[in-house]
């Protein structure tokens, strides 16, 4: 016998089907609640709310886990490499050699943009935000691509989806390049992903760019982190526009903007900036804790806390090894990393902090190597896209291949004026 829940509510008796996890939460399934009660429940900010079914990410927030298709995080960021990981999100599992340098090959051989988008860019005002110009370019880059906006054809599916992963970093790259009003370079075949990324970034016309091994490591294990993290605000966001059969360029695009709200992916940018104003006050950390604590000074913690972390963000982790390594390394920023350490330690040691289960979430660290290594607070959110590309395409694709979807449509619980008659302006 299906195992249910019972819902009673008046004469109106209802079971609704237990849907079974692999791992964490089950679900009651209470698709037939509308049409049987003419009811519906309101969850504000779906946090008690399942959109889906999905195998790709699992999150257990109370004990800080994180897996791609069942892989712990910790083991891919110390093992794999961010193509690699990105084939493992998008087909389901870890690629042989032959299937990753085939990968490899395809996603090299789209990362060089038509010569009409490099103009593109060359027309966004110096300083424009590289969110709004890398989502530009991802939804214009499928009008260059037009022979794969098909989204019931597999075929035209797995071309968007090597395009968008191939050109990510050039437009990414190229959208701080805009920024900044400096040059564009073209990418290179025997450059690495990440390798490309950052001459991209940082190289010149004048000179060869030179090829730091612990940068480029960090920057793959920061993607790694980044690439996906199951039914957040962007990843929701990309799932409901492809639910409309929207292409996946539109998806990708709308993802890039739900990720530019500073309460998602602008939160790494909102951590430096918190620093360096402590740094310039001369604030202690003790003090600055203690006006967290006080609610009407209305002074907050940035980087600590998570909507489903309740514990150690496990992203955090990894990441604060490569921000102490790395900066002490290049001797930048050293004042402000051993203010986070300090901020993180005396937070940590707080009774209000240990009983709200509030720790430092991935964005406490990150902003901090992002700095060091020269970008601008502003293009940070614009690496987290960069990082979370395989991780929208894999979850847009999981959608499309789901034989019961349905075009997204929330309702609503509607509290406004009732029926009302129009009056005449003059009679107003």
């Amino acid at each position: 016998m299906t195992e249910s829940a019972t819902f009673k509510h008046q004469d109106t008796e209802l079971q609704f089907p237990v849907v079974h996890a692999s791992n964490g939460n089950d679900g009651y399934d209470i698709s037939q609640l509308l049409s049987k009660t003419g009811n519906v429940t309101l969850d504000p900010g779906f946090v008690n709310t399942a959109s889906c079914e999905s195998t790709i990410t699992f999150i257990d927030g109370n004990e800080g886990i994180l897996r791609y298709r069942g892989y712990p995080i910790e083991q891919l960021a110390e093992q794999a490499t961010f193509l690699e990981v990105s084939f493992l999100l998008i087909y389901g599992h870890l690629p042989s050699q032959d299937e990753l340098s085939t990968f490899e090959g395809k996603v090299s051989n789209r990362m060089m943009l038509d010569e009409r988008m490099r103009e593109l860019y060359r027309c966004f005002p110096r300083g424009a935000h590289p969110m709004q110009v890398l989502a530009s370019g991802v939804m214009a880059l499928g009008s260059f691509n037009r022979d794969t906006l098909d989204v019931h054809d597999p075929d035209q599916v797995e071309a968007a989806s090597l395009r968008l992963i191939g050109s990510m970093p050039t437009l990414a790259a190229y959208a701080y390049k805009s920024s900044v009003g400096e040059p564009f370079l073209y990418p290179q075949k025997h450059l690495s992903y990440v390798e490309n990324y950052l001459r991209l970034s940082f190289g010149t016309p004048q000179e060869e760019y030179e090829i730091d091994p612990a940068v480029v490591k960090a920057f793959e294990t920061l993607f790694i982190l980044h690439a996906d993290h199951e039914q957040n605000c962007s990843t929701a966001t990309v799932r409901m526009v492809g639910s409309a059969d929207a292409s996946i360029y539109a998806s990708m695009s709308a993802g890039v903007n739900a990720l530019s709200g500073p309460l998602h992916g602008g939160a790494n940018q909102a951590v430096l900036e918190m620093l360096v104003k402590l740094r310039e006050e001369g604030v202690d950390m003790k003090t600055y804790v203690s006006q967290v604590k006080d609610k009407k000074s209305g002074v907050k913690l940035m980087g600590f806390g998570h909507r489903v972390y309740k514990n150690y963000d496990p992203r955090a982790k990894i990441i604060k090894g490569h921000a102490d390594e790395l900066l002490r390394a290049s001797g930048k920023s050293n004042a402000l990393l051993d203010m986070a350490l300090e901020l993180e330690e005396t937070a940590l040691n707080d009774e209000y902090f240990i009983e709200r289960k509030l720790y430092p979430n991935v964005d406490f660290y990150t902003g901090l190597i992002y700095e060091a290594m020269g970008f601008p607070a502003k293009y940070f959110t614009a690496l987290f896209a960069l990082g979370r590309l395989p991780g929208w395409i894999a979850q847009w694709r999981e959608e499309h291949a789901d034989p019961s979807r349905k075009i997204s449509r929330p309702r609503q619980v509607y509290v406004g004026e009732t029926e009302r008659n129009y009056v005449p302006i003059a009679e107003r």
